[in-house]
């Protein structure tokens, strides 16, 4: 079986192939996870390319002269050898050469060594690490036309609907010369246009969407989906289901900002369900919360915010039985009762307005902890979500009956070939090796970075904190340097333009509140004396170009005003800063006060708090710096332990369903 048979839907594979399910014990995956971990080390720093370039290099040589028409006239024989051949070195080497030279002539850019090096890493599937600003956009298409030329279909996934459309129509010209189909797969659209965007050569969409058109296809086709069994409907049945799935199997996927996907969003399971008729359970709701807010803290429950759970107390216990004796119904039953009132606790002390989600047209939205951006049709499960719409006075919607559910740890698994790439997955490249056998390969950059950590500050309070923010804000805008402001929140975000205005200083906000803007607001980041406060969103996928005259005084200045869980995610926002050899710098100014503090070390974020109480300087650097990675460490073994037992429980229901009789 050729390399390309092996990743497209045909005789061998049925017409809609996928993975099977690959189950692993724990110990399997800690063995994986360490060599993951020694493959990075000592391959993940070397591409090893060179040979290849010449390849690419060799063949370019004779297309410089050749007309549009001429190059055309060569692409049939290249797409029946790619598709009779597979994915030869020569034959990709050539689909690379003509790919550079259309991308010049019909995009006005060549892609450069490195994002030939970059896009040649993805075939093989492989996660590129790229640095940000070294066009990942442009080096997709270079592994997207190499294997759609060979008739694999490609899917190429991306944070956001924006960026669905604007790197379709903008790499569109170069597809279109190759006579390459591309589809779009968007929040609203119909079936027939869905099957439609899927049948093309390549496919642009969200991971959300993705999923949830796979899940579709999984409760169409129930258990008899085997390459026979669909084989032998799409020959005898009027109606094949394969000719109403939405999708034509899970070949091959590239990855944008493949760490965010494959890992950041690896604890969020993805479900489709019903809406439930909510007239009973919206007065359960209410009183859940009046109860909850009797009950007083400490005494009645404990908060563990590090494990984002609520424990009742025996006095707790007792309180609230109490509280729910006059209402009757389901709160005679302890067991049921005791839920109810744990899930109202949490909604009323877990989960904050403008942190968790925003409030927006009457309906609590669900806002993405890592990327800051609202995910408007997501919902928690089991109750919560209509406790906090209860809690914040919104209408009640249904709950929702779960009908399939799957993580993006078990879906992108299935896979036949995955790629990616990010600015940053080097420290997570143990992780991806365990869970998803993929490689992580830095890609050197295509000019030396130019971007300067400065010196960060820790302060006691985070009054001090955001003092110290704002008059660094103000003295780099008097100096006519751009600044980008990082925050955790929408409620910090909003609480440092507060407090700018109050100073006289200009700037704009970007948080979920202006989801919409992004990647528009974020583009002028760089302009002369701009200050920008954004949410943990920073605009990935938008391209900050410098003003006239801003490299000269140093460049955008990147400001963390916390530190995330995990350093990638800082080093992420620092990103922004310093892209294709501009000059740029970053810093980080924090305070005890923070939450990664207050969760992930908060004994000795306690006593320095006490011991520099009333001080307006920052903590020694030395001792800040400490306590700081501390913190961090310890908030990146907590996410990595709760990814690692949510694909253990995935496990574990995915064999439950089976037993039962259900798919997924």
């Amino acid at each position: 079986m050729s390399s390309t048979t092996a990743l497209r839907p045909g005789v061998a594979l049925g017409p809609y192939p996928q993975r099977e399910d690959q189950r692993e014990s724990a110990l399997d995956r800690a063995a994986a996870g360490l060599i993951g971990f020694i493959r990075q080390r000592a391959y993940g720093r070397n591409p090893g390319h060179a040979a290849f370039i010449a390849l690419v290099d060799a063949e370019g040589a004779g297309l410089s002269g050749l007309t549009d028409a001429q190059i055309r006239a060569e692409v049939p024989e290249l797409r029946r050898r790619l598709y009779s051949e597979g994915l030869q070195e020569a034959l990709v080497a050539r689909a690379f050469a003509m790919a550079r030279e259309v991308a010049e002539r019909r995009l006005g850019m060549r892609p450069y060594d490195v994002q030939l090096i970059g896009g040649r890493v993805m075939l093989d599937g492989k996660i590129a690490e790229m640095e940000t600003g070294e066009g990942k956009t442009l080096t997709a298409t270079l592994p997207a036309c190499a294997a759609a030329l060979a008739g694999i279909p490609v899917h190429i996934v991306t944070v956001n609907d924006f960026l669905v459309m604007r790197d379709a129509a903008w790499m569109l010209p170069l597809y279109k010369f190759f006579g390459l189909t591309v589809g779009t797969i968007t929040e609203g659209m119909d079936p027939a246009a869905r099957r439609a965007a899927y049948a093309c050569d390549i496919t642009y969409g969200t991971n959300k969407q993705l999923v949830f058109d796979y899940l579709k296809d999984r409760l169409l086709l129930g258990r008899d989906a085997g390459p026979m069994h669909l084989k032998i409907e799409r020959l005898h049945a009027e109606h094949a289901r394969t000719e109403r799935m939405l999708l034509r199997g899970l070949c091959f996927v590239i990855v944008d900002e493949a760490d965010s996907v494959l890992v950041d969003e690896a604890r969020t399971p993805l479900i489709i369900s019903n809406r439930g008729d909510s007239s009973q359970e919206e007065q359960v709701y209410g009183e859940a919360v009046a109860i909850a807010r009797a009950l007083t803290s400490a005494t009645d429950f404990t908060i563990r915010p590090r494990e984002h759970d609520v424990e009742l107390t025996d006095a707790g216990r007792r309180h609230a039985a109490a509280l729910a004796e006059p209402y009757g119904g389901v709160w005679m039953g302890p067991r049921r009762r005791e839920e109810l009132v744990r899930r109202a606790l949490s909604a009323l002390h877990l989960f904050q307005r403008d942190k968790q989600y925003i409030v927006r047209g009457g309906k609590v939205q669900i806002v993405d902890e890592y990327t800051g951006r609202v995910m408007a049709d997501r919902s928690w499960e089991r109750g919560l979500h209509q406790m906090i719409e209860a809690k914040e006075g919104c209408q009640i919607t249904g709950q929702q009956e779960t009908l399939a559910r799957i993580s993006y740890q078990r879906f992108f698994r299935r896979y036949l070939r995955v790629a990616g790439m990010t600015g940053t997955a080097r420290e997570v490249a143990r992780e991806l090796w365990a869970v998803y056998r993929l490689a992580v390969v830095s890609i050197p950059t295509n000019r030396p970075v130019r971007r300067r950590r400065l010196d960060g500050a820790v302060y006691a309070t985070a009054e001090a904190k955001w003092a110290a923010v704002a008059a660094t804000v103000a003295r780099l805008h008097a100096d006519g340097r751009p600044v980008l402001v990082g925050t955790r929140s929408v409620a910090a975000s909003e609480h440092l333009s507060e407090r700018l205005r109050a100073d006289g200083l200009p700037h704009q906000v970007l948080n979920a509140r202006q989801d919409q803007e992004e990647a528009e607001l974020v583009a002028r980041a760089g302009e002369t004396g701009r200050i920008m406060v954004a949410t943990n969103m920073a605009g990935r996928g938008t391209d900050i170009r410098l003003s006239p005259g801003v490299a000269d005084r140093g460049g955008l200045h990147v400001l963390a005003t916390e530190r995330h869980d995990s350093a990638r995610i800082d080093r992420q926002l620092f990103g922004r800063c310093g892209r294709q050899g501009d000059p740029g710098s970053f810093q980080m100014i924090v305070s005890l006060e923070d939450e990664i503090f207050q969760q992930y070390a908060k004994l000795p974020a306690r006593w320095l708090g006490k011991l520099f109480r009333g001080r307006t300087a920052p903590l020694p650097s030395w001792l800040g710096e400490l306590v700081s990675a501390r913190a961090q460490r310890a908030a990146e073994r907590h996410h990595g332990r709760i990814r690692r037992e949510l694909l253990r429980a995935d496990d574990q229901l995915s064999d439950l369903l089976a037993f039962t009789g259900r798919g997924e």
